[in-house]
């Protein structure tokens, strides 16, 4: 199991904080394509993946046990 926790708008557009999924592994790609397809309001322009507390790129695999994070576009001044 890969669990999914999302952080900041990602969690407004999921409407939850965190949540496991029952596979034993997909791509960021794959698992960024998931989300939008159970979650209408989720865009994800712009958001980054981070595996196990390290960014992520798309074609990067995600294996049972990982945590991936959500995260997404962040500004400051």
């Amino acid at each position: 199991m890969i669990k999914v926790i999302y952080f900041a708008v990602a969690r407004e557009m999921v409407g939850k904080g965190e949540e496991t999924l029952k596979v034993e592994n997909l791509t960021v790609k794959q698992l960024l394509e998931w989300i939008g397809s159970s979650y209408p309001a989720f865009d994800q322009t712009g958001m980054q993946v981070a595996i196990n507390e390290e960014y992520a790129m798309l074609d990067d695999t995600v294996k049972a046990g990982d945590v991936c994070a959500i995260i997404p576009p962040v500004s400051g001044g």
